[in-house]
C-alpha cells in the first residue's frame, strides 16, 4: 500500500499518523507544493491521497498558482475515480472546494483545544463511529467551509466552525481539526509567523508555552484518537484496494 502526501509547509506533516502507517507497513511519497515540488503525472500507483494543512487560503490561486492544479488533482481523484481521500485543516478546506463547496475566512480564528460533537450522520460512519459522542481537538484556522459540497455529511461540529469534519461519499474525509499532533508541533507552528500571529491573537502575547503545555496534558488522549481515525482510513484504503483487485 502506497500513499501520495500533499504537503503546504515542511513542518504541517502528517505527524503521529506517520508511525501509525509505518507499523502498518505502509509507504508514501510526499510531494511539497510550497516549494515547487510537481505532483507525480502518473498516480496510478497510489492507492490514497492525503493533503494536509498550510499557512495559505484555497483561494490564494495568484499567489500559490499550483492549487489550481491541486484541486483538480483532488477532484479527478475523489468524484471521478472514488479513490481514498483524508484531508486535515487546508487538505479538509480544498476538497471542499474541489468538489462544490465553498470556503471563507472566519470573524475569529479558531486556535487551541476545542470541544467538539459527533453528529447523528457520525454515528455509524466507519471513521468518526470509533469516537466518543464529544471529544476535544486541537484547532489552528482562520478559514471554514462555510457551504458543503453536495451530497456531504457533517460527522462533527462545534458552536464555533459547523463543519468540523464531513464525508464525500463513502472515501473522502476532512476533518477541520488536527488529529496528527506530536510533542513538537506546537512549537514547530509557532516558529511560522503567520501561526504565531494568529495565535496570540486568540490566546494573548507569550501563548506558545501555554498550549504547549495544554497540549502536553492531553497528547495521549490525542494521539490515541489519532490511531482510531488512522485504523479506519486504513481498513477503507485496504476494502477499496480488494474491491478494485
Amino acid at each position: 500500500m502506497k500513499f501520495l502526501i500533499f504537503q503546504h509547509l515542511a513542518v504541517e506533516h502528517p505527524g503521529i499518523l506517520r508511525d501509525f502507517w509505518t507499523a502498518a507497513g505502509i509507504t508514501w511519497d510526499a510531494v511539497e507544493l510550497d516549494e515547487g515540488e510537481a505532483i507525480p503525472s502518473n498516480l496510478d500507483d497510489y492507492d490514497a491521497l492525503v493533503a494536509m494543512g498550510g499557512p495559505m487560503d484555497v483561494w490564494e490561486e495568484d499567489e500559490h498558482p499550483w492549487l489550481k492544479a491541486e484541486k483538480a488533482v483532488i477532484r479527478d481523484w475523489v468524484v471521478t475515480q472514488e479513490k481514498p481521500f483524508l484531508g486535515i485543516c487546508l487538505g479538509h478546506q480544498l476538497l471542499a472546494e474541489a468538489i462544490g463547496g465553498t470556503v471563507g475566512r472566519m470573524t475569529t480564528p479558531e486556535v487551541g483545544i476545542m470541544r467538539m460533537s459527533r453528529t447523528t450522520a457520525a454515528q455509524d460512519d466507519a471513521i468518526m463511529s470509533r469516537l466518543p459522542a464529544e471529544f476535544d481537538g486541537f484547532q489552528w484556522h482562520g478559514a471554514e467551509v462555510q457551504t458543503l459540497p453536495p451530497g456531504s455529511e457533517i460527522l462533527a461540529t462545534n458552536e464555533y466552525s459547523p463543519v468540523q469534519a464531513f464525508r464525500w461519499g463513502s472515501n473522502a474525509y476532512g476533518f477541520q481539526y488536527h488529529v496528527e499532533l506530536t510533542e513538537t508541533t506546537v512549537a514547530d507552528w509557532a516558529d511560522v509567523p503567520a501561526y504565531k500571529t494568529s495565535l496570540e491573537a486568540v490566546m494573548g502575547p507569550g501563548a506558545c508555552p501555554r498550549l504547549e503545555q495544554n497540549v502536553s496534558a492531553q497528547l495521549a488522549k490525542f494521539n490515541e484518537a489519532a490511531k482510531q481515525l488512522s485504523d479506519g482510513f486504513l481498513e477503507l484504503v485496504r476494502g477499496k484496494a480488494r474491491r478494485v483487485a
